[in-house]
């Protein structure tokens, strides 16, 4: 089928091209035009350059990409260098619709620059709850979107909280679902191989700045590396995000030099490597949105630290504890015991590319009044 419409997704870190990937796929076989915008941490040696996954999509897709911050750049120089430059993106391609996702600082942008030029913008996985600014954030995104795919009912209902019309608002699950479920994921032996991983039991380790607490982050993350290097156990460590204070954890991770035969790090792990390692890890411990939704639906049992991931979905595999080495190596023992769980759901069926293509072909994606009018919850009753 061709439609002829002019689809623009942007994406900024290793995780959120992840969860896009389906949509993109989907869209060029429902005859879209696709252009892929990426920035942020993909254009960044330090983060492993992942902009060279984004290139290894099908050739028919169209990779734009910019660089949007320098060195140590403040998050509000990052949104407005990405604003700048997707400025320039719609200047010269004129797309039918921006798709942003979540609650990362490129999102933001994209968001800010369709409102403002009149170029729709799809947010994907709005409606979540967030720790700290990243929650501002994503709100901050949906209120300046026209359409929203969500995960489920329960962020269907806050947007609508928020004043968001319920015509705009399209159940079809989270699309990392999608490539979780996938029988086409790597085997475990292939990922360990291809990552030079040599030891069979593990845990996987992330651990995000927490932009709102930047003097705190800095003992946090000192406390973190005290925990894992006191465990005596195997882990799979993935480099932070690109938000502020991001270098004083990777000031910490020097430290894991001193025992490096039970520490294999990484600045990024390409998607579907990361979904059969963690599936097959003892634990995910640290701060990532990756404990709270792709650990429980694995039944991976996860260990929380800190403020980050506040309010989010909780679970009986997800053990929450403070910034305290002490607190950690008691979680991990006890997240180890518990083992496998039974998996979790409540975000997706792995078929939220099916519902977007079902979305493409109706043009329902295209036909949302670009002029936006809150709902008053009194209106709905």
């Amino acid at each position: 089928m061709s439609n002829n419409r002019h689809i623009a997704f942007i994406t900024g870190t290793r995780a959120d091209f992840g969860k896009l990937k389906p949509l993109i796929i989907t869209s060029v076989q429902h005859g879209c035009r696709v252009s892929v915008i990426a920035t942020g941490m993909h254009m960044q040696k330090r983060f492993g350059s992942t902009v060279t996954e984004v290139k290894l999509l099908p050739p028919e897709i169209e990779i734009v990409a910019f660089a949007n911050q320098t060195d140590r750049d403040t998050m509000d120089r990052v949104v407005a260098n990405t604003i700048s430059g997707l400025s320039n993106f719609l200047d010269q391609h004129k797309p039918d619709a921006l798709v942003v996702h979540g609650d990362r600082p490129e999102a933001l942008a994209g968001a800010i620059t369709g409102a403002l030029r009149n170029t729709p913008v799809i947010h994907i996985e709005g409606g979540e709850l967030s720790g700290t600014i990243d929650g501002v954030i994503r709100h901050a995104v949906s209120k300046l979107s026209h359409i929203h795919l969500v995960a489920n009912k329960d962020a269907r209902t806050r947007l609508v909280q928020l004043g968001e019309q319920p015509e705009s608002i399209h159940v079809i699950g989270s699309p990392d679902i999608d490539i979780m479920l996938s029988p086409d994921l790597p085997g475990l032996e292939t990922a360990k191989q291809r990552y030079g991983i040599n030891f069979n039991e593990y845990l996987i380790a992330i651990f995000h700045p927490v932009t709102t607490e930047q003097t705190e982050s800095k003992a946090a993350a000192e406390q973190f590396v005290d925990a894992l290097l006191g465990s005596q156990r195997n882990f799979i460590v993935i480099h932070p995000n690109n938000d502020t204070g991001y270098q004083d954890i990777l000031d910490q991770y020097s430290r894991f030099d001193q025992d490096s035969s039970r520490f294999r790090c990484f600045e990024s792990l390409r998607f579907e490597y990361f979904l059969t390692l963690l599936r097959n890890a003892s634990a995910i411990v640290g701060n990532s949105s990756a404990g709270i939704r792709e650990a429980p639906f694995y039944g991976i049992p996860t260990v929380d630290i800190g403020s980050r991931q506040r309010g989010r979905h909780e679970e009986k595999s997800i053990f929450s504890v403070p910034a305290d080495s002490s607190a950690i190596l008691g979680a991990i023992a006890e997240a180890v015991a518990m083992k496998h769980t039974s998996p979790k759901t409540s975000f997706g069926d792995g078929q939220s590319a099916q519902r977007f293509a079902e979305l493409i072909d109706s043009d329902v994606l295209f036909s949302t009044p670009i002029d936006k009018t809150f709902v008053d919850l009194k209106d709905l009753m």
